[in-house]
């Protein structure tokens, strides 16, 4: 079952443009829990569904951050967006 905070958070991340991203930060501010940044961290790794971008959420320090697919994955996919 997804919860309403999981389902803002789909929500905002299905909004991010290819070739860009969003900082977890970002993504909880928008999705209206500022201070939830772990959280949405654990929401997007429960997301199986590819039509919801994950890989296009990263750390506000700038270093990719986790992905339930795998790091290599993300890292691959924001290469080949031309994120990198």
């Amino acid at each position: 079952m997804i919860t309403l905070f999981q389902q803002k958070v789909y929500n905002v991340v299905k909004r991010i443009p290819r070739g860009e991203v969003l900082t977890y930060k970002e993504v909880a501010k928008l999705a209206g829990s500022p201070r939830a940044a772990r959280a949405v961290g654990n929401a997007l790794n429960k997301n199986y569904d590819s039509a919801i971008p994950c890989h296009r959420v990263i750390k506000s320090n700038g270093s990719i951050g986790g992905y339930n697919r795998g790091a290599k994955l993300k890292m691959a996919l924001l290469k080949k967006e031309h994120y990198f």
